[in-house]
């Protein structure tokens, strides 16, 4: 079943900015779907609009059933969205913060309180992050890693039907990357969490992602699993193998 279906999407800004020229692709459920392009491809352009934050100029976008422009509010119920900027706020701590999210997010969908109650305490184990940390310092406190953590954490916890992460390993290191990364796999496999990211880091896209769609200039220059790409532009690994689509697309 698809959980995502992206239909032919067009984004031109005032002025006459063409930020997206047609985009389509969908994401199965369970699925980790990689977004993979250059700052300005259109990657954060297209999560906005599925997370009903942006209107398309034309196109559709469904989610788990819900078309996200018509039912802007039923399909806020089915989708969380962490952008790659977004910190949380600065003055409650971060045991605070996942409290107020997670609560909100699940009683919108109608949650019991032992289910809020869960959820919170997945939320808390996700941050991997010392209760002290969590219980008396403020977000405002935190390092971006720490934010991202928390932030993933409480993204994953509630169980969307979809869950957009942009960027979700920005400002981690070497080993929290690595078991932020095992976690959305593992979630996205054995709770039924769909996962549409984008990553700068390639090999993070072949390790996490089961398909990946490839943008360029607003447009899907291709889509794939990550070792279907590689073979196909005859590459050694993922970046290899975009920098050999983006040169083909322009040749042609």
């Amino acid at each position: 079943m698809s959980v995502l279906v992206v239909n032919d999407l067009v984004k031109v800004y005032p002025g006459g900015v063409e930020a997206l020229r047609g985009v389509s692709f969908r994401v199965e459920e369970g699925e980790v779907f990689g977004l993979v392009g250059p700052n300005g491809a259109g990657k954060t352009t297209t999560f906005r609009i599925i997370a009903t934050l942006l209107k398309p100029t034309s196109g559709r976008v469904i989610v788990d059933g819900v078309d996200v422009a018509k039912e802007p509010l039923e399909a806020r119920k089915r989708l969380v969205y962490v952008p790659e900027e977004v910190g949380g706020y600065r003055r409650l701590t971060g045991y605070e913060y996942l409290s107020f999210v997670v609560e909100t997010f699940m009683s919108a969908r109608g949650a019991s309180r032992d289910d809020i109650d869960r959820a919170l305490e997945e939320a808390v184990n996700l941050t991997s992050l010392d209760p002290d940390v969590l219980s008396k310092k403020r977000m405002q406190e935190y390092s971006k890693g720490m934010k991202r953590r928390v932030q993933v954490a409480w993204a994953l916890a509630v169980r969307p039907r979809l869950a957009i992460l942009d960027e979700p390993t920005s400002g981690l290191d070497v080993e929290a990357s690595y078991e932020l990364r095992r976690v959305i796999v593992e979630y996205a496999k054995s709770r039924g969490v769909t996962v549409l990211l984008s990553s700068h880091n390639m090999l993070e896209v072949e390790y996490v992602c089961d398909r990946v769609a490839l943008i360029k200039d607003g447009r899907i220059i291709e889509i794939g699993t990550p070792r279907e790409i590689i073979e196909k532009y005859g590459a050694r690994n993922l970046e290899e193998a975009y920098m050999n689509a983006i040169a083909g697309h322009r040749e042609g």
